[in-house]
């Protein structure tokens, strides 16, 4: 490669830099700004630290997170406050490229970016309702907070809950929750709300059977079929051990 070449490569690297620090915009900006940062079109580094990107620094200098949602950056009342934006002050460190993009860029190469929960404060990641809206179904109306029983935050939907995995609710028991869920509390149940199901019957039926653990009704009971057993009598035909050791002819 003769001098000349390598000079002319050497000269056209330093105008490719030149102009990349010149016009940084045009030269290797992924697109357009938003409109509400329109006005900073072209100067990069309002947002953007030198080989670094962008700064959660310099988004804080004009977005102050107490003033999100609140506020405009010239301090002025925003026209339809948003309840929903006060989380911003519950974040454990403002990092607003996390979860903020202000360029439009190209559509095919345009990132989705979710709100990441694991900033939130522990004790803000219990406030569902803070930010989302309750479901309207029939199923959520018996429910009040406590999401995470059914839900992840990675992703709302499909929740994480399979009723039937635990107790099928047929025709039988297509009963409300609180029939068996008491004080919103998903994570136990009572069977004693219903028909004959009452302590000293459940052990006197179950003791008469060679059953001496019958305090995890779901355990063996799948569904309200009495002959739906796991483990136990099926079809109504005596077979097999009971729990706990007991042969049924004991």
């Amino acid at each position: 490669m003769s001098r000349l070449v390598k000079l002319l490569l050497a000269v056209n690297l330093a105008v490719l830099a030149a102009l990349t620090f010149i016009y940084p915009n045009l030269m290797v900006g992924p697109g357009k700004l938003i409109p509400g940062h329109h006005a900073l079109e072209g100067d990069c580094f309002a947002c953007h630290a030198a080989f670094t990107g962008a700064s959660s620094e310099k988004c804080a200098s004009c977005h102050k997170p107490a003033d999100i949602g609140r506020l405009t950056t010239t301090g002025a009342p925003v026209l339809k406050p948003s309840t929903t934006a006060a989380f911003h002050q519950d974040l454990t460190s403002q990092d607003c490229v996390a979860c903020h993009s202000d360029h439009a860029g190209v559509k095919r190469f345009a990132r989705q970016r979710q709100f990441d929960h694991s900033l939130l404060k522990q004790a803000t990641l219990a406030q569902c309702q803070t930010c989302h809206q309750t479901p309207t179904d029939a199923l959520h109306k018996q429910v009040t907070g406590n999401c995470q029983q059914c839900h992840s935050q990675q992703k709302w939907t499909p929740a994480t809950f399979d009723h039937a995995k635990y107790f099928v609710l047929d025709k039988d028991h297509n009963a409300t929750c609180v029939t068996c869920h008491e004080r919103n509390d998903y994570s136990r149940y009572t069977c004693y709300s219903c028909h004959e199901h009452t302590p000293d019957n459940i052990r006197r039926e179950h003791i008469k059977e060679g059953i001496r653990q019958y305090d995890n009704c779901v355990e063996c009971h799948r569904s309200g079929n009495k002959h739906d057993i796991k483990g136990g009598r099926e079809g109504g035909e005596r077979g097999g051990k009971r729990r706990g050791g007991h042969d049924d002819d004991d």
